[in-house]
């Protein structure tokens, strides 16, 4: 088997790494791979119901973020976590990313909605803000 170039362990960036994470369906991309295993990177292995260019597009900025390696296995593509990695660099983040929420549900326990939300007023703020002299 072999994989894809992804980042050393010592280039990964945590906000290249949050930036990857901002989009709800890559969280439950790294959801799923947290469980250590390779997952096939067919689209419709994941029930997103996106197409497949948008998965490819995904995937793409998972690996280039540091959060995944994809693996070739003659034409199969498998995507899996660099949990390792990760937890090396950035202890404690897949953990505090992927574990499911207070009430059991299965969801993430990082509101990804919430996460959007603030980006969004942090962005409206930066343009309204008068640019500055010194």
């Amino acid at each position: 088997m072999t994989d894809q170039p992804v980042p050393d362990v010592a280039d990964l960036d945590l906000v290249q790494v949050l930036r990857a994470l901002a989009d709800p369906t890559r969280l439950d991309i790294v959801t799923v791979l947290a469980d250590g295993r390779p997952h096939p990177k067919r689209v419709d292995a994941w029930g997103t119901g996106v197409t497949k260019s948008t998965m490819s597009h995904h995937f793409k900025v998972l690996r280039e973020a540091g959060l995944t390696r994809t693996l070739v296995e003659g034409r199969a593509q498998f995507c899996e976590l660099r949990r390792a990695d990760l937890d090396a660099r950035f202890p404690g983040l897949v953990e505090a990313l992927t574990r499911t929420g207070p009430m059991g549900d299965g969801r993430p326990a990082v509101r990804t909605d919430v996460v959007r939300d603030h980006l969004a007023r942090t962005a409206e703020d930066r343009s309204e803000d008068p640019p500055t002299t010194s």
